[in-house]
C-alpha cells in the first residue's frame, strides 16, 4: 500500500489493452499500509485498484487471488479480480507481480460502533465457511514459523522488559500450537489482517472486506482474535470494549457456530493476534524499506494489546 514501485499513466498506455477496461484516466498512489504498492486506478470503465507486489511471488500469488474470485463467487464481499483477454488475473508490470481488482465503495468505518462490528463478525462468518471448499492450500506465512524466524531479528531493538514478554509469549505460543486443543481447531483460508482499514461501509452496511495478501490457512478462531483485537478495543490502551466483543461474536456464531475448542483456545489466540502485529511491526519500523509515502506504524500499540491480553480477563466467546 505504500508506493515501493511508481507507476504513471505513460507506464500504463502500452499495458493497459491486454483488459477490457478502456483508457486509463488517473492513477494515484495509495499511502496506507506498508507492504505492497497500491494505486486508485480511474479507466474509461470506472475505477479499480491496481497492485504490484514488492514480496509475494509469481509462485505464492494464485491462492490470494484466486481466493478472492472464490469466495466472490459465493456471496462474500470482497473485491474481484479483473482478467485480462487471455482470462489470467496475475499480471506483470514493471517486472513484479501485479492484479486489478474492482473498487468497493463506501470508506471504512474507523470510529466502529457494535452494529459496524456485528456486520464484521457476521461476513468473517461467511468467509470463513465459503472457503472450506477452496482447493489451494497455502500456510499463513505470517504463522509460528515466520515469528520464530523474526524474533531474534528485533530483540536486540528491545528493552530488557519486552525482551523478556517477546521470548515468554513466543514460548507460551509454540506451546500451545504443539497441544491436542489446537490440533482440534477448525481451520481453513483466513483473511489474518481485518483491520478497520481493511473493511468498507455505507453508513451500518458492509459494503466488503479487502487486502486479502496476507491471507493463508490458518485455525479460524485465529482469524477472529486478529480482528477482535483491532475492531473492539479502546486504541488509547488496547483494552477490550465488552458491547463491541459481544456484538461481533455473537454475530460471528449465529452464522458458524465455535466449538468447545476454540473457546479453550480464546485467550491464547487473542495473544497470537497480538504477537503477530507487535512483530511485524517491530520489524517494519527497525528495519524499514525504502519507499514513497511510507510511514512505519507504531510497534508499542500491539506491545499494549498483548500485555492487556496476558493480565486482564476477556469476555466468554459463546
Amino acid at each position: 500500500m505504500a508506493v515501493f514501485t511508481p507507476v504513471s499513466l505513460d507506464d500504463l498506455t502500452d499495458w493497459m489493452p491486454q483488459f477490457n477496461l478502456g483508457k486509463p484516466l488517473a492513477i494515484k498512489g495509495i499511502s496506507s499500509g506498508i507492504e505492497n504498492t497500491n494505486f486508485f486506478l480511474t479507466t474509461e470503465t470506472g475505477e479499480y485498484v491496481l497492485t504490484i507486489f514488492e514480496k509475494l511471488t509469481f509462485a505464492q500469488l494464485p491462492f490470494y487471488l484466486h481466493l478472492m474470485r472464490h469466495l466472490a463467487e459465493r456471496g462474500v464481499l470482497v473485491p474481484a479480480p479483473v482478467a485480462n483477454h487471455a482470462g489470467e488475473i496475475l499480471h506483470s508490470l514493471h517486472g513484479k507481480p501485479a492484479s486489478i481488482v474492482t473498487k468497493l465503495e463506501g470508506s471504512s468505518q474507523l470510529d466502529p460502533r457494535p452494529a459496524h462490528c456485528a456486520a464484521v463478525g457476521a461476513m468473517l462468518a461467511k468467509m470463513h465457511l465459503a472457503g472450506r471448499d477452496f482447493g489451494i492450500r497455502q500456510p499463513n506465512l505470517r504463522g509460528l514459523d515466520w515469528w520464530r524466524m523474526t524474533t531474534p531479528t528485533v530483540l536486540p531493538y528491545l528493552s530488557e522488559s519486552n525482551q523478556h514478554l517477546l521470548r515468554a509469549e513466543l514460548h507460551a505460543q509454540e506451546a500451545f500450537a504443539a497441544s491436542a486443543t489446537y490440533r482440534e481447531l477448525p481451520n481453513g483460508p483466513v483473511h489474518a489482517d481485518l483491520f478497520r482499514n481493511n473493511v468498507m461501509f455505507d453508513g451500518e452496511r458492509l459494503t466488503g472486506f479487502f487486502d486479502f495478501y496476507f491471507a493463508g490457512c490458518d485455525t479460524w478462531i485465529f482469524d477472529v482474535a486478529v480482528t477482535v483485537n483491532d475492531w473492539c478495543i479502546d486504541l488509547d490502551t488496547g483494552a477490550l470494549d465488552a458491547a463491541r466483543v459481544r456484538a461481533l461474536l455473537d454475530a460471528y456464531h449465529a452464522v458458524r457456530p465455535f466449538s468447545a475448542a476454540e473457546q479453550e483456545a480464546w485467550r491464547p489466540m487473542l495473544q497470537a493476534g497480538a504477537l503477530r502485529f507487535w512483530l511485524s511491526r517491530l520489524y517494519d519500523f527497525h528495519l524499514p524499506r525504502e519507499a514513497e509515502m511510507l510511514t512505519p506504524h507504531d510497534p508499542t500499540h500491539f506491545e499494549r494489546i498483548l500485555r492487556q491480553r496476558i493480565d486482564n480477563p476477556v469476555p466468554e466467546l459463546f
